[in-house]
């Protein structure tokens, strides 16, 4: 296991934006997005790096831009250093499996969720209010259980501090009538196909959340897509409503900081050793059993 990559130093390259995970850099029209190994929970970076967490991102992404390619145009031009612009090459041996060049998008300001289990942040409001995000759902759910049908729950994205959900209503005011039904319809559906996806690889995607950008008029996926950052996954044969689910995904890092005392404010703190090889363990596994290969 490699050491974990905090943050890219390409000189001569234009620096963007870093975000909580990745480093983006410009080209013209075109955007090369190195993800890192930082991890943020409670949308606070915290202090330690999950080594190897940065190629799943991207290799994940990658496999999954593959796969939907016939659904959805996305962002993804290339995830092959070679053809990386040659300004990039100095900076190789940190961006090599942990890059991929990108069209370069307008990003709308909300965030897509498509939520098929009742887990995380949907399970504490239906305990408080039987609804999430203002969809009314039936009494009696259980923690982890599955819904009658996948439902869409928009949140707004934060740079800094925390991202919040919102009601289908407010998404509307937000991007218009018009674009935010083709948003809903085509993350549901992009849910569908993963889902059905990755039950056959022994994996329930429990919810996820998709980015989309516009380039003019057009509308790409953008940014990760089902990666363990953006999505719970969780296994089949050990199921069980009722309860927290075991997970391949970093609601493992958030139960750790939930009963570490930790107020949820920046300064993110440090992880301890087990809890990263643990966490590696699960990222690393997810690639794995989606895709069927190693990771590069």
């Amino acid at each position: 296991m490699s050491d974990p990559l905090i943050q890219t130093e390409l000189p001569g390259l234009e620096l963007l934006a870093r975000g909580k995970v990745r480093d983006n850099y410009a080209f013209d029209d075109k955007l090369l997005i190195v993800a890192t190994d930082r991890i943020s929970a409670f949308d606070v970076i915290l202090g330690s790096g999950i080594p190897d967490k940065g190629r799943v991102l991207t290799q994940l992404s990658v496999f999954w831009f593959d796969y939907l390619k016939d659904h959805v145009e996305t962002h993804f031009l290339t995830a092959n250093p070679d053809d990386f612009p040659a300004s990039t090459q100095p900076g190789r041996g940190q961006i090599e499996g942990r890059s991929m060049l990108v069209r370069r998008t307008k990003p709308l300001p909300v965030e897509c969720v498509v939520r098929g289990y009742l887990a995380g942040s949907g399970w504490e409001d239906y305990k408080n209010t039987g609804a999430i995000c203002g969809i009314k759902l039936a009494e009696g759910l259980r923690e982890s259980e599955q819904l009658p049908k996948p439902i869409f729950t928009p949140a707004t994205k934060a740079e800094e501090g925390h991202d919040e959900n919102i009601s289908f209503d407010r998404m509307v005011e937000i991007v218009g009538g018009e674009l935010a039904e083709t948003l809903r319809t085509l993350s549901l559906d992009i849910y569908r196909r993963a889902n059905e996806f990755a039950r056959t690889k022994g994996l329930l995607l429990a919810d996820t959340k998709f980015e989309f950008g516009l380039e003019g008029e057009k509308l790409l996926l953008i940014d990760e897509v089902l990666t363990p950052d953006s999505s719970r996954f969780w296994g089949v044969d050990v199921y069980e409503p009722g309860k927290p689910q075991p997970s391949y995904d970093k609601q493992f890092v958030r139960d750790y900081l939930e009963k570490s005392g930790w107020n949820k404010q920046p300064p993110g703190p440090v992880l301890p050793d087990d809890i990263v090889a643990a966490t590696t363990k699960r990222y690393r596994a997810a690639y794995q059993l989606l895709t069927g290969r190693d990771l590069h």
